[in-house]
Formats: C-alpha cells, sequence, structure tokens
C-alpha cells in the first residue's frame, strides 16, 4: 500500500492526471504490480506492454494510447541473460510525446538517462510521500488498456471498465481457484498479458489472497524450477499454461 501510494504520488508529480495513459514495461518485480495500482489508485489508465516485445512494437502501442509517461527498468532477467529494457524504451519513445521515463533498479548495470526526461524510480519514491487518497471514480471509467498481441494485424487496444473487470476478476477468482485463507496463489503469468492482470493483481488482491510472483523462465536454472519454489514457499494453488505443462511432459517424468 505505501509504495503502491509512492508510486501514484511520484506520477502525479510528473503532472499524470485522471485519464492519462501510462506505458508500462516491465519485468516481473513487485514494482510492476505497483505501478499498476498505482495508476488505478489516481484515475490514471494503465497499459501494460509484455517487456519482451520490441522497439517498434512498443512505440506503436506508447502511439496509440498517447502515452506521455512510461515505467520501465534498467534491465530484466530471465533464462540467465539480461534484458536491455531501457534501451529498448530510449529507441520506442524517439519522435513521440512520452516527456517522462521512470526507471527501476532491477541490476547493477548504468544505463544512459537522458537529463529532463529519464529518472530513478527509486530515487523518487524516496521523496514522495507512503499516502495518497484514492480518486473516487464511475464505475465505467478506463481502469487499463492491454493491446492484442498483433498477430493478425494491426494491435488492437482493448478498454477495460472499473467496476465490471474488478468485480469480474475478484469472483471468478473466488469460484474457479476455491481460494482459502491459508492458501498461497501462484499464477506464473506475465503481467503484460490479461492472465497476470486477472490472476496475478486485481482478482486476487480484491479477493484478499496472498500471491506468488516470479520472474524468468520455467526452465532456468534448471527444469524444476516450479517445483522448487513450490516445495520451498508452500504453493497451495498453481495457475499455469497449457504451454508449460507440454514442455514439462516433453522434459520426462523425472
Amino acid at each position: 500500500h505505501a509504495q503502491v501510494c509512492r508510486i501514484a504520488n511520484v506520477l502525479e508529480m510528473h503532472g499524470v492526471q485522471k485519464g492519462d495513459r501510462v506505458c508500462i514495461y516491465m519485468p516481473m518485480i513487485p514494482e510492476t504490480a505497483f505501478a499498476m495500482l498505482a495508476c488505478a489508485r489516481i484515475g490514471a489508465v494503465h497499459s501494460v506492454v509484455f517487456a519482451g516485445f520490441s522497439a517498434d512494437s512498443l512505440r506503436d502501442r506508447i502511439v496509440d494510447a498517447d502515452c506521455r509517461v512510461v515505467l520501465t527498468a534498467n534491465e530484466g532477467l530471465r533464462g540467465g541473460k539480461r534484458i536491455p529494457l531501457k534501451a529498448t524504451v530510449d529507441k520506442a519513445v524517439e519522435g513521440t510525446h512520452v516527456h517522462t521515463v521512470l526507471v527501476a533498479r532491477r541490476t547493477e548495470a548504468v544505463v544512459p538517462m537522458t537529463t529532463g526526461r529519464d529518472f530513478a524510480l527509486h530515487d523518487e519514491m524516496a521523496k514522495a510521500s507512503a499516502d495518497c487518497p484514492a480518486e473516487p471514480l464511475d464505475s465505467e471509467s478506463s481502469l487499463f488498456i492491454l493491446y492484442t498481441s498483433g498477430s493478425t494485424g494491426k494491435p488492437k487496444g482493448i478498454r477495460h471498465t472499473t467496476a465490471g473487470y474488478n468485480l469480474y476478476a475478484k469472483k471468478t477468482f473466488e469460484w474457479v481457484f476455491d481460494i482459502r485463507e491459508d492458501d498461497l496463489f501462484w499464477c506464473t503469468a506475465d503481467c503484460g498479458w490479461i492472465t497476470g492482470h486477472s490472476y496475478i493483481v486485481y482478482g486476487p488482491l480484491a479477493a484478499g489472497a496472498s500471491v506468488m510472483m516470479y520472474e524468468g523462465a520455467p526452465n532456468w536454472p534448471a527444469e524444476d524450477r516450479f517445483w522448487e519454489i513450490i516445495e520451498k514457499y508452500r504453493v497451495s494453488i498453481l495457475y499455469t499454461a497449457p504451454t508449460a505443462i507440454r514442455a514439462f511432459i516433453k522434459w520426462g517424468d523425472h
């Protein structure tokens, strides 16, 4: 709650107002969920773009939604590799209306920062209050935009509203997963997809559930990554994709 309020205040300090669109291009770190909820708290509309997309794909989504602020990280980590997220954002925002890029520190890598446009997210948060009253919103106010993959032409932005979406995410989470007070729920999706929005952030938190988040690939550093996490943290409900299940079958019973 405190971190969400801090980022909400940082966004407002950088001119974000109710109804403005904010692009989030981040790895699977807690700040990604904080940023989504910070936008919701002040009535800004977040557009999360999967952090594996190219600069061109990112630019298309920034321009289409008319985002003026982008949140990213210096780098991401996946499958033993470092993903140059800030460098991708630098290419994507050239020639756009983006005036502010907030950069979370995920690794120790030093990245170029453009004076007046780029700001270290954690430094900005340190200056911000941990209190930010929630903006009252109409039930039909936009909560977020999420783009289709673009595999069948130009990506289409799907608008989700505040009340209907939240109620849907909360109730389907409770009904489908039969969540109990002592459960630890793990959805292995990325927040760049709708599954991550609904079943990592909005649904579980609206229902008061405890949530596991992870960054990376299921086969790094070894193919037992999922089982290791489940055993270590006592995950009681696992929600994953058919693609992952097929990979596990291929890897063998051992």
